[in-house]
């Protein structure tokens, strides 16, 4: 399934990411929801987009859209990077600077 909802956050284009780095992925996004939570004033949902660029054996890239609509208020952000989790903590934290 392409789509995970998870307490207000809904995850696309995860689909083809390993059991093992979709852990890592969760924990990840957990961790910035919490901050995320602290901050904002009501969150009412966080989108994760997951789009592959250049995926090529062992130099794949990984664009990440995250967007956050936090009391009627949206912010969004987006980062291209060849490590998964390295981008998911950038478009998130750039997100959580936002708010703050």
């Amino acid at each position: 399934m392409d789509t995970n909802e998870l307490k207000g956050i809904t995850l696309s284009g995860f689909r083809d990411i390993d059991s093992s780095s979709m852990a890592l992925v969760n924990t990840a996004i957990r961790k910035h929801w919490r901050r995320m939570n602290e901050l904002a004033r009501k969150i009412e949902s966080l989108h994760i987009t997951l789009k592959q660029v250049h995926e090529r054996e062992k130099s794949e890239k990984y664009e990440i859209h995250a967007k956050l609509l936090d009391n009627g208020k949206v912010y969004n952000s987006k980062v291209t990077e060849h490590n998964l989790l390295i981008a998911i903590d950038e478009v998130l934290n750039k997100i959580i600077n936002e708010i703050d």
